[in-house]
């Protein structure tokens, strides 16, 4: 079975489960993910807590939600697409005309078969959802809207995973996990983090720290990043908010505040040579946990690459981003790719000729006794790398200054050492 079928698996089990960014559904999924990865800490942060200028909110909770017509029959039911009820609903009890239920329903005008995904976290009102066909196929009729709901002082709930390595400097990876049914905008980034996680804790050399987060967006990654800025600023070198890896479609690529940070150099690099053609968004498309990691005072390396970027694909935070938007095809590419991220952020290392002016290839064997036009290609590569092993490139910049892949440089760099004809800086 490929990685791509298990994250597919993985996210098949989440997918029915009722989330919002507190709440149980919360609970359930993390305690999933930790069957996979019994490291993860599931931690609770109580309602009410400040968090610079936001505060967790109460925890909501959902029972059941439904529309009967006047002959009893459901015309839709929570139970059946929790995207059926506005996230964070108050709860509603009613007999109403057709004209006063419409006042409680939110639709997608332009996409009329799909039900849109709509929240009101921080504003008390009671909301149906539905697709416009739907909606326009009410008669006239007297309904009973019924929504099932409460706000409790409990907690939010997040999941942490640190993975040691050799120094303390941290490669950070967060998620989220709190949309409803929506495979590609939320499940995919949780399901593949997760199986990254355990690859990554089997590595038998690893530099780096790495951190993993599974947060509910924006309140989850404000409330991590009050508790603990100072240690993300010290330590966090790159960072990647990962969401939106489960399709087929294009790459993208969306930058930090500051465009060229490590984070954004190895993003750049890995897809050049990985994937090809992408789309190079900027700062300004930002729209999900990387905006708080890069807010003023906090400006954290953390970047985005995806597929189809959150907002900018027909499906997004509708009932059509379902199972059968994202595959296992798309899964198993992506995991691939953050696996060659990771792999080139650990061999980005500087090094340093140890001779000067240009070394003897030849003697060593690294150079064709006989010179033809026909085998200088063969040791172009070589002849570059040693150009810029200046003790300043490290191998990203060299990679790119080339147009070499960090892998063939780092099978070149390790020849040269081992000849001593170049050294490691760091």
């Amino acid at each position: 079975m490929s990685v791509g079928t298990e994250i597919y698996k993985l996210a098949e089990r989440l997918f029915p489960i009722c989330r919002s960014i507190t709440g149980d559904g919360v609970r359930q999924t993390l305690a999933i993910i930790k069957e996979y990865l019994p490291e993860l800490d599931i931690k609770e942060v109580p309602s009410g807590t400040k968090a610079f200028d936001w505060t967790v909110p109460q925890e909501w909770k959902i029972y059941e939600a439904y529309i009967e017509d006047s002959s009893g029959s459901r015309v839709i039911d929570f139970k059946e697409n929790n995207l059926h009820v506005v996230s964070y609903s108050d709860s509603l009890d009613i007999y109403c005309s057709r004209e006063e239920l419409l006042k409680y329903i939110y639709v997608q005008e332009d996409q009329p078969d799909w039900i849109p995904y709509v929240t009101s976290y921080y504003s008390k009102r009671a909301g149906f959802c539905m697709s416009k066909n739907q909606r326009d196929s009410l008669e006239e009729d007297t309904y009973h809207a019924v929504i099932k709901s409460e706000f409790i002082d409990g907690s939010m709930t997040y999941g942490e995973l640190v993975i040691k390595g050799e120094i303390e400097q941290e490669i950070l990876f967060s998620t989220y996990h709190c949309h409803p049914s929506m495979a590609n905008n939320e499940l995919s980034g949780p399901c593949l983090c997760t199986f990254l996680a355990k690859w990554i804790r089997n590595l038998t050399e690893r530099k780096y720290t790495y951190r993993i987060l599974f947060l509910p967006e924006t309140i989850g990654a404000i409330t991590y990043i009050s508790k603990n800025l100072v240690r993300l600023k010290q330590n966090v070198i790159a960072g990647y908010v990962v969401s939106c890896v489960g399709d087929e479609r294009i790459w993208s690529y969306i930058p930090t505040k500051d465009g060229n940070t490590l984070a954004d150099r190895a993003a750049k690099n890995t897809l050049r040579f990985s994937v090809g053609d992408y789309h190079a968004y900027t700062f300004l498309d930002r729209s999900s946990d990387e905006r708080q990691y890069n807010s003023p005072g906090v400006d954290l390396p953390v970047c985005v690459v995806c597929r189809s970027k959150y907002g900018s694909y027909p499906e997004y935070h509708t009932s059509a981003d379902n199972m059968s938007f994202i595959s296992e095809k798309g899964l198993q590419e992506s995991y691939l790719f953050f696996q060659k991220l990771i792999s080139n952020i650990e061999k980005n290392m500087i090094y340093e000729v140890n001779c000067l002016c240009e070394p003897q290839l030849g003697k060593r064997g690294l150079y064709h006794q006989i010179s033809e036009k026909k085998n200088y290609h063969k040791v172009e590569g070589m002849l570059n790398f040693l150009a810029y092993a200046d003790g300043k490139h490290d191998m990203l910049d060299i990679s790119d200054i080339i147009g070499v892949s960090v892998d063939d440089i780092w099978d070149i760099a390790e020849r040269l050492q081992k000849e001593k004809i170049v050294s490691k800086k760091y």
